[in-house]
């Protein structure tokens, strides 16, 4: 970045860093104990909906490498399209094997990137559940390589709970890199495991 692009207060876009995945389940320990929040054992990558051969080529590959994990405790990986138009490559565990939905989501985010469709990828998230009922997923959005927490109200249509999302930011500030402008904080209404 040049002098011209500071003056001009241009900058220089975040490049995704999908190492930073590898850092939830470090956080999901924190996430429990600050706030009773447990893994559900779903994960998903978001993309916008792609057509194609060169597509359905990597979604095969993707899906046969899911697949062959035989340690899968849940349904098999599953492609699904939501009301706004986006897919998602949904994947389901035990609840104890946060470190392997993990690994799913970066293979599903690295094949997409690798055969050229990264600037499709939106964000991956993990759900997560307390006792008493409330969801709440942690959102890796791709082309910022930051989380943020996303807690819909149960049965209050598309209301998110706000305060608890501001709490689980200040709790997981040193366990994950955490994106500071809210406003980028989307919602993500219907997302598989919320």
């Amino acid at each position: 970045m040049g002098l011209l692009d500071i003056l001009l207060g241009r900058t220089k876009p975040v490049a995704p860093d999908l190492d930073q995945l590898f850092a939830l389940p470090s956080a999901a320990v924190t996430l429990q104990a600050a706030a009773g929040f447990t893994p559900t054992g779903t994960g998903a990558v978001c993309f916008a909906t792609v057509e194609g051969a060169a597509f359905e080529q990597t979604h095969r590959e993707v899906q046969a490498l899911l697949d062959a994990d035989t340690d899968r405790s849940g349904p098999p990986v599953e492609l699904r399209r939501d009301d706004y138009g986006y897919s998602w490559l949904v994947s389901a565990r035990s609840p104890e094997q946060l470190p392997e939905l993990v690994n799913d989501l970066h293979a599903v985010n690295s094949a997409m990137e690798v055969n050229g469709f990264g600037p499709q990828l939106l964000c991956s998230l993990a759900a997560f559940t307390d006792d008493g009922g409330r969801k709440l997923a942690l959102v890796y959005l791709y082309k910022r390589a930051a989380f943020y927490p996303f807690a819909p109200l149960p049965g209050s249509g598309e209301r998110r709970d706000s305060a608890l999302e501001l709490q689980v930011k200040a709790a997981l500030a040193n366990d994950l890199r955490i994106e500071q402008d809210l406003s980028r904080w989307f919602p993500v209404w219907g997302a598989p495991g919320l």
